[in-house]
């Protein structure tokens, strides 16, 4: 991502030269399968063509996340991307259907989202700017693909994009006596590479950022008490909606993405509430087809490196920090981290103001989702293992427990400094969870009860007849070409 993004932008950059060192003989995590709607805007900032895209990772497209068993056993919900209803009396949407409620309404407000609507009967359709008035009009998705395909389909865009490749192991790093920059790097083979500025992309070993430079690691597992996973592909089978669904387990939670030629599967579990062998056994039980591989084994903890960038190195994605894939924020954070370098790009005097603010920056993004993934955990109902009730009874993050509080107060929810998770994305969980709203917006009142009703009842059906309209995600794949062949599958 990082040489396909670098190249494309600053590759025409007198004097700049783009080297990729990677090794085919260092295994990746390869589980980042499932996306965030940015990552649309990524691959358009690269020109990718999306229905080539789809075909060449053998995609499915991601409408949100359903979440089962989370809030209680039996219980259901999904995080929808876009927006629930439509805004009215220049307040929120769900302010009115919190007043519904109260009014004896019994709809869930997952009604009231497209994405929801159309995932849960396997249809798709991109979203419709031109039609203003149809719930198409803010539809949001994602895609669910193929992360080593995606890979090497970046590479071989970055490769014509005049990054030069090289294949080799690093076995040493050099460092200026006198500043401590990394000065290069030696391979395996015994050659040297040299360089003014150095991405690390080593994944967990943080390389050059943790081990050379020695920067700390901020641990958040008091807050995120997983810190294993196992993974392993399945052939295709049961349902095949354009939704990643996360299922609560008795400690942790499993992972199924469907792709057009496979199923992606993990399980994320505590080690200090469930041993491997049984979480290997526990994920093997649920699967919907048959093994493709053996089960690929992960150690993590959550949090970050203290700062990102250190000298002349910054460190993406698992080399700077790892928050688990609950919400499939792995991939999104190595696009931000790439899109505020851009943004922040050095000259060769290496300026300590752009350092301190991608460092800031970072954390606060790092935070951000820290909040949102605890909230999962903290706003449930089970009480079944000593997991869930370690997750319950946890003291929350300020920031959390603020927005918890205001939501349980008034039922408002506030995007703070335009971070990640939108309203919509706050509220689908605040709800999903279980937080009961003490009451709603006043300008609700400005609609007379029966006009409340009357006008959920409308948008209600509004866009079941929308979702009902939209082809199937099969359908849409074949009419764009963006269907793989048939012996793809396996």
């Amino acid at each position: 991502m990082a040489a396909a993004a670098i190249s494309r932008i600053m590759g025409a950059l007198p004097g700049l030269e783009i080297e990729l060192i990677e090794s085919e003989a260092i295994g990746t995590v390869g589980v980042g399968e499932a996306t965030i709607p940015q990552i649309c805007l990524f691959n358009a900032m690269l020109g990718i063509d999306e229905d080539e895209f789809v075909r060449e990772t053998h995609a499915t497209y991601k409408l949100g996340i359903e979440f089962v068993d989370w809030t209680r056993i039996g219980y259901r919900y999904v995080h929808p991307f876009g927006f629930y209803g439509l805004d009215m009396m220049g307040i929120e949407f769900h302010h009115h259907w919190l007043k519904g409620q109260r009014l004896g309404d019994t709809s869930r407000l997952d009604d009231y989202a497209i994405a929801a609507v159309a995932a849960a009967a396997n249809r798709f359709l991109r979203p419709r700017p031109d039609q203003p008035k149809s719930p198409l009009s803010k539809l949001g998705y994602a895609f669910q693909f193929d992360a080593g395909r995606y890979a090497r389909y970046l590479r071989a865009r970055a490769e014509r994009q005049g990054v030069t490749r090289t294949e080799g192991r690093i076995v040493s790093v050099e460092q200026d006596g006198e500043s401590g920059f990394v000065t290069g790097v030696t391979l395996d083979s015994g050659a040297r590479v040299e360089g003014d500025f150095f991405i690390d992309c080593s994944g967990f070993r943080s390389l050059l950022l943790g081990q050379t430079l020695g920067v700390d690691f901020v641990d958040w597992t008091d807050w995120l008490p997983c810190d294993r996973a196992v993974a392993i592909p399945c052939t295709l089978g049961g349902d095949r909606q354009p939704i990643t669904r996360s299922t609560a387990r008795p400690a942790g939670w499993q992972w199924r993405i469907p792709l057009q030629h496979r199923i992606g599967n993990g399980h994320v579990y505590s080690s200090r509430h469930m041993s491997d062998d049984e979480a290997v056994a526990l994920l093997l039980a649920n699967l919907d087809g048959e093994p493709l591989a053996e089960p690929n084994m992960l150690r993590f903890t959550g949090g970050h490196r203290a700062r990102a960038w250190e000298k002349n190195v910054v460190a993406l994605g698992l080399a700077g920090g790892f928050l688990e894939p609950l919400e499939s924020t792995a991939i999104h954070l190595v696009q931000s981290g790439i899109a505020r370098l851009m943004t922040l790009f050095p000259t060769r005097a290496f300026g300590d103001a752009e350092r301190e603010r991608y460092n800031r920056e970072t954390v606060r993004e790092y935070v951000d989702i820290r909040d949102f993934l605890v909230l999962h955990y903290k706003a449930t109902t089970r009480d079944d293992t000593d997991f869930w009730t370690y997750c319950r009874t946890l003291e929350p993050p300020a920031g959390l427990a603020e927005k918890i509080a205001m939501f349980r107060s008034s039922g408002r929810v506030f995007r703070e400094h335009n971070e990640l998770f939108t309203e919509t994305s706050w509220l689908a969980v605040l709800v999903g969870q279980g937080i009961e709203a003490g009451g709603y917006h006043p300008a609700a009142d400005l609609l007379s009860d029966a006009e409340t009703l009357r006008r959920l009842a409308h948008i209600r059906r509004i866009v079941a007849e929308t979702a009902e309209a939209m082809p199937t995600q099969e359908q849409f794949l074949r009419d764009h070409g963006s269907a793989i062949a048939a012996e793809a599958v396996m």
